[in-house]
């Protein structure tokens, strides 16, 4: 007889997917191989890199040392989930209006850890932002973009809130 593992249910970008994998499989694994989510990249394998950053419930978490038995359950939002060419989220939107990226294999990290900064903190100072993406590597050197796009990020999320506030009055 078969050992079969119990069936785990992981809800990605508003999808619930049950999975009948062993609960130490790594989440990142699961996202890009059996869901066919490539925003998250394989960097490091160690959570030192931040290229396979997802949101685990609104906070920016490394997928490669997640397992999936401890996100059973729990929202999570992977860059594809945050938003499309039709309707981009301001962080990606402010990313391609500041070319906020050069070879683009930390983008994923950066775009989703800036979705989670400006989410909690719709108005963070540059100090802020810089201790945010601190841990996110850019292996060619686009930090100043990278910057000018957060930044921009902020002005988008502002604009949003304050249209949002004006349509509720």
């Amino acid at each position: 007889m078969t050992r079969r593992d119990p069936l785990i249910t992981l809800n990605v970008n508003g999808t619930v997917h049950a999975l009948s994998l062993p609960g130490t499989t790594p989440l990142l694994s699961v996202l890009r191989n059996d869901l066919g989510l490539n925003g998250p990249k394989f960097g490091c394998g160690l959570g030192e890199c931040g290229s396979c950053t997802v949101l685990v419930d609104g906070v920016a978490a490394r997928a490669c040392v997640l397992h999936i038995g401890d996100v059973a359950g729990r929202s999570i939002t992977t860059l594809e989930g945050l938003g499309g060419p039709d309707a981009m989220h301001p962080v990606q939107q402010a990313f391609v209006e500041m070319a906020g990226a050069q070879c683009g294999y930390c983008l994923n990290g950066m775009i989703m850890t800036t979705a989670a900064l400006v989410d909690a903190n719709p108005e963070p100072t540059d100090e802020q932002i810089r201790e945010a993406l601190r841990y996110n590597l850019c292996r060619c050197g686009t930090h100043v973009e990278i910057l000018v796009a957060v930044r921009r990020a902020v002005e988008h999320v502002g604009a949003q809130r304050r249209d949002a506030d004006r349509s509720r009055r």
